[in-house]
């Protein structure tokens, strides 16, 4: 069994995946997704691109979008 020091500094983190979009670029689509997942979710360590993809219409893209995945501690009592 593990003493309390060494059971305060464990952590357990967990990821989720979302798709963040943006009509200016890839790396905004990011941050609207880091931005909205801060609303609801504490404790956002770091964001992991999966992958890029855009809409595109008349030969023009018109909306960038970023698959990322945001890694966020678990908060224990």
């Amino acid at each position: 069994m593990k003493d309390t020091h060494e059971q305060e500094h464990m952590s357990v983190a967990k990821v989720v995946e979302l798709i963040g979009s943006s009509p200016e670029s890839w790396e905004a689509a990011v941050r609207n997704a880091v931005e909205a997942a801060s609303r609801t979710i504490r404790k956002i360590k770091g964001v992991d691109v999966q992958r890029w993809t855009a809409k595109v219409e008349n030969n023009r893209i018109v909306e960038y979008r970023a698959v990322v995945k945001i890694a966020f501690i678990v908060e224990r009592e």
